[in-house]
């Protein structure tokens, strides 16, 4: 901790934040006001103000060397020997998530940067059950992701009161490492998520350049690739890029999250009802538009457009099972190939090899920015349209089970879950969460009917860690009254309490040892060895 959490970087991040808050709280109110439009009918729609941007010629700074090819990027969470696994994997870039990935623990967190600090510089090691881990020659790119606009971290105050999620993960990350990364011919490079509007955009800019001037490195060094997970954001890709444009790295398309956002921001609208999350798939209806509209943006702009998360795991026990899971996986990197996709991501090691292979097939070159995609005509109806198909029992305890079980191990420190052989993080959970409370609000799905399913679903479950807090949370945004943002919102205060409690536990078992030791001492007795000098 103290070796992150030095005077200068403090002094460091408690400065961005300072300047750049007051801007984040404003486009924090923005977004609610936004969504009371939405939920009084309007739909969006690509902005009127910005449409000399779209139809200009321009062009995004050229791309860093290593940064070139990005044909398969593993993601998971920040725990050293993930980094290393991660680093090793032979994928191009690691993505280190502190957000959906990440369950932000202040020990987390902090380890969290303690460990790339020590992969950056190549010094990072791990070892477990006799297995000693170590940096290959050869590893991957790194590409850091700090937590959204939304949250804060409450374990650090600037003028008594929590810093922005953002600022504090970017900020360590920045002032510990961007002189290394660039010494080592490399550089600051960050994924930045749940952007809703340009605007969003244009402050992470002003960050950067304030990061870049307060450290003295060279403006347009940093460099960021925006998730686009928000519907409102697929308006404003080219704006997105523009704003950023002298330290884009390019899109992507974050699909879990972008499905999430859809269902959030009609919640209001009976018509916009979605089917079972299984036949929500890349291939129709909004997800297919986006995809071809994100692709045909980035490459006439000269930058990459990444494909989205891989989430099967290798089922080491099952040959059939695990066989059928690669073909999935081929299956979608085949489609995002074809479509025009420069690379695409995975969440396990054991998946690089098959992606690569895909990609290296259909794209021979580094990236293939020069298919400019000019076929494509996507309306703001087919960014609207909805998937068709029902919904279903096995759907909603899929959505209950998933969900209160992703939440649990949230609370528990983990954030990264395997889950029927699938890697889960934050966006499972919001997904599941977001649908069952638009069921129920729109009559699909009544309230003791989820009640029942409920019930039986816990009682499959049993008494694991955390289930107990899960559920209670669950439920409560799954039945209140109007849709709550963000799921991790509440959760992060429910893990802030876990953390003082435990902490509260170990203070009293302290001072019960010195109690102990104290009273032994004074009848010259001591009830456990005193190790000695």
């Amino acid at each position: 901790m103290q070796a992150i959490l030095t005077a200068d970087a403090i002094a460091f991040i408690d400065a961005l934040h300072r300047e750049i808050n007051p801007r984040r709280e404003e486009l924090l109110a923005r977004r609610e006001r936004v969504k009371r439009d939405l939920d009084s009918g309007k739909l969006p729609d690509f902005l009127h103000d910005t449409q000399s941007i779209r139809e200009g010629e321009w062009t995004v700074a050229p791309i860093p060397r290593d940064l070139e090819d990005r044909r398969v990027e593993i993601t998971g969470p920040v725990d050293r020997k993930m980094i290393i696994n991660a680093l090793n994997s032979g994928a191009n870039v690691f993505m280190a998530d502190f957000e959906d990935a990440n369950s932000p623990t202040w020990k987390n967190n902090l380890d969290g940067q303690a460990n790339l600090r020590d992969a950056v510089r190549r010094t990072i090691t791990f070892s477990s059950g006799g297995k000693n881990y170590a940096l290959n020659e050869t590893t991957a790119t790194l590409i850091v992701r700090p937590r959204g606009w939304h949250l804060v971290e409450m374990h650090h105050l600037v003028d008594g009161k929590p810093i922005s999620a953002s600022l504090f993960d970017f900020g360590l990350f920045f002032f510990h490492n961007a002189q290394e990364l660039i010494s080592r011919g490399s550089g600051p490079y960050f994924y930045l998520p749940k952007i809703e509007s340009h605007l969003e955009a244009r402050l992470w800019n002003e960050v950067f350049v304030r990061a870049q001037e307060l450290l003295g490195i060279p403006n347009g060094t940093t460099r960021a690739t925006v998730l686009i997970e928000t519907i409102l954001a697929a308006f404003e890709m080219d704006e997105i890029l523009w704003e950023l444009r002298d330290h884009s790295a390019g899109l992507n398309c974050g699909r879990w999250d972008y499905i999430f956002s859809f269902i959030k921001k009609f919640s209001a609208r009976r018509d916009f009802v979605t089917p079972d999350r299984a036949l929500i798939t890349m291939d129709k209806a909004f997800l297919a538009s986006y995809v071809d509209l994100l692709i045909q943006t980035c490459h006439r702009r000269g930058i990459h457009a990444m494909g989205g998360m891989a989430a099967q795991i290798p089922i080491k026990n099952d040959p059939v099972a695990n066989e059928a899971a690669i073909a999935k996986v081929e299956a979608d990197k085949l489609r995002e190939a074809k479509a025009g996709h420069d690379g695409t991501w995975v969440a396990h090691p054991g998946l690089v090899a098959t992606a690569k292979k895909v990609f290296d097939e259909h794209m021979p070159r580094a990236n293939q920015i020069d298919r400019k995609r000019d076929d494509v005509r996507v309306t703001r109806d087919d960014l609207l349209r909805l998937p068709e198909g029902p919904v279903t029992e096995g759907g909603i305890r899929q959505n209950y089970n998933v969900g209160v079980l992703y939440l649990a191990a949230w609370l528990g420190g983990s954030g990264a879950v395997p889950l029927y052989n699938l890697m889960e993080d934050a966006a499972t959970a919001e997904i599941s969460r977001t649908q069952l409370w638009q069921w129920i609000h729109h009559g699909v799905l009544s309230e003791d009917r989820y009640r029942a399913i409920r019930d039986e679903e816990l009682a499959s479950i049993g008494g694991r860690p955390y289930v107990a807090a899960a559920a209670r949370l669950f439920d409560e945004l799954v039945l209140a009254p109007d849709l709550a943002n963000f799921l991790t919102v509440p959760a992060y205060e429910e893990l802030i309490m876990n953390e003082r409690e435990e902490e509260s536990s170990h203070e009293d078992e302290t001072l019960r040892t010195i109690r102990d030791v104290e009273a032994a001492s004074a009848n010259e007795e001591v009830p456990f060895d005193v190790p000695r000098d």
